[in-house]
């Protein structure tokens, strides 16, 4: 009602006569404008009905002209079966192998007179590597002496009874008496001797005790077996215990890689498996090794499995606290059909992709999925080998789709 006033105004002003010279004048014309009608002040021709839209998403396929699918970057690619090499990967740790591992201490009480090698040293077995001056190492030794020297004094005195008692100057039981002696002070001097091995003193420096005679309070930390020097913590001047961890001696040749899997994976997992291992300083490597040890309890806590792989590291290449990850790998599968992750879209609480009809024309397929790798996924239902699959711009597509959903075409 309010648009048919405005126009009869706008016609009357129009019909009025400027200026008005007379009230009949003007009533005359508002008469006419009443007969009239209501028409538009510019009087331009109406403005032709919308054409009805195009459907573009009917029975479920969409249709795209050829620019819209070239600015969508729309792109298809023909589905195939190939081989699919499942594999799984864990956070690691490279740590040394405790197997060629060794906390090296001192045997015996003493203060360190010389360090003689550094973190980071190779060394062979037996060499030294700190000097100590121990009291205690002096005292053993003089015990040994006495030990040997009261050895050597009862087997002379046994000798000389034998000899007594072969010209009967002497009785059966003197003789018993004196073989009794030398047998204790054989037994004192091979205790002594033992204490003497017990302080990590070598046999060559107990026979040189024996010939010289001579007391040495000095004696050498050596190492086990040939390694490298990862770890030192003693200074020249300090008392050490023989509590004190003073070296740590690692063979680096092989190492070992400590994971967790988590439970969903634990069917991955094999005794004797080969494996990969990934490290962040050569992410280009890949270093293979063997599962050498599987837990056979779950961490209650994280609910994950320790696992173990010893890799062979000749090159030093790998250093112990490295982060790594271990790749797994499952058995291949022979011929399966895969498509991008690019593909597939969501679709309520399922998934789909877009398979091609013609050069145009878009057809939603309802899928379902197995395992996805490496930017690949199974499609183990609703696709068949040959079909040409949307994976770039499927998106655009699936938009279309949903505003025919939303405003159905009449």
């Amino acid at each position: 009602m309010t648009d048919r006033v405005a126009a009869l105004t706008c016609e009357f002003r129009r019909l009025l006569p400027r200026p008005a010279r007379s009230l009949h004048l003007a009533g005359r014309a508002l008469l006419v404008v009443l007969l009239m009608g209501p028409v538009g002040c510019d009087r331009d021709p109406g403005v032709p009905p919308a054409a009805k839209p195009v459907t573009r998403a009917a029975d479920g396929i969409v249709q795209l002209t050829a620019a819209e699918i070239g600015r969508a970057g729309i792109q298809v690619q023909r589905a195939a079966t190939e081989p699919f090499v499942l594999h799984r990967e864990f956070p690691a740790t490279v740590q040394a192998n405790e197997n060629e591992l060794a906390e090296v201490t001192t045997l015996i009480r003493g203060r360190v007179v010389d360090v003689l090698v550094d973190a980071g040293k190779d060394v062979k077995k037996g060499e030294r590597l700190a000097l100590l001056d121990s009291t205690d190492l002096g005292m053993a030794e003089g015990v040994y002496l006495k030990a040997t020297a009261r050895q050597h004094e009862a087997q002379l005195a046994h000798e000389r009874a034998a000899n007594l008692h072969e010209h009967r100057a002497i009785s059966l039981a003197e003789l018993q008496r004196r073989e009794a002696e030398m047998k204790t002070a054989q037994a004192e001097a091979r205790e002594a001797g033992h204490r003497l091995r017990l302080l990590g003193v070598p046999d060559q420096e107990i026979q040189r005790l024996e010939r010289e005679r001579t007391i040495r309070s000095d004696i050498a930390i050596r190492a086990p077996f040939a390694g490298r020097v990862i770890m030192r913590n003693l200074t020249r001047g300090e008392v050490v215990e023989t509590s004190r961890n003073c070296f740590t001696i690692a063979d680096l040749s092989d190492v070992w890689v400590i994971a967790s899997v988590p439970e969903k994976d634990v069917q991955f997992i094999h005794p004797n498996q080969t494996v990969h291992v990934i490290v962040a300083a050569y992410p280009h490597s890949l270093f293979s090794g063997r599962m050498t040890y599987i837990s056979d309890v779950l961490d209650p806590t994280t609910r994950t499995m320790r696992i173990r792989v010893t890799v062979p590291n000749p090159d030093r290449a790998l250093k112990p606290e490295m982060f790594a990850m271990v790749r797994v790998d499952a058995s291949p599968q022979p011929a399966v059909l895969t498509v991008p992750l690019s593909a597939i879209q969501q679709e309520g609480g399922g998934k789909m992709l877009f398979v091609r009809q013609g050069e145009n024309r878009f057809e939603p397929r309802r899928v379902q999925l197995g395992d996805e790798q490496d930017g690949q996924v199974i499609v183990l239902e609703g696709l068949r080998e040959g079909e040409d699959v949307v994976v770039k711009g499927a998106f655009a597509i699936k938009s279309e789709l949903d505003i025919h959903k939303i405003e159905p075409t009449q």
